[in-house]
């Protein structure tokens, strides 16, 4: 059975020269830098199909979420209102009918 070679998708888009001299295809960079491969849709697969760690930042963003209310709370009852009344409330509470 004989193979017919597929060929593959470029993603960039057509616009991305300014991005890196390599995507233009002239094939060498100033500094010494490798060009950039194309990406195909196999190599985009490869690349951002991996979701190491994203557990990880979902936890960091609800941490730094909960910190930003605790700070929200903290300058809440620091105001001289809401220390009256959850004074009062605790003195109400203590009080002996």
């Amino acid at each position: 059975m004989a193979r017919t070679a597929r060929a593959e998708t470029v993603l960039a888009p057509p616009s991305a020269a300014h991005l890196h001299p390599t995507v233009a295809g002239n094939g060498s960079a100033p500094g010494g830098i490798p060009p950039l491969p194309p990406l195909t849709r196999r190599r985009a697969a490869q690349l951002f199909g991996d979701e190491t760690g994203a557990a990880t930042a979902e936890y960091a963003i609800a941490t730094m979420a909960a910190v930003a209310f605790a700070g929200l709370l903290v300058v809440i009852m620091r105001s001289d209102e809401v220390r009256g009344i959850l004074t009062d409330l605790v003195r109400r509470a203590l009080t002996v009918a």
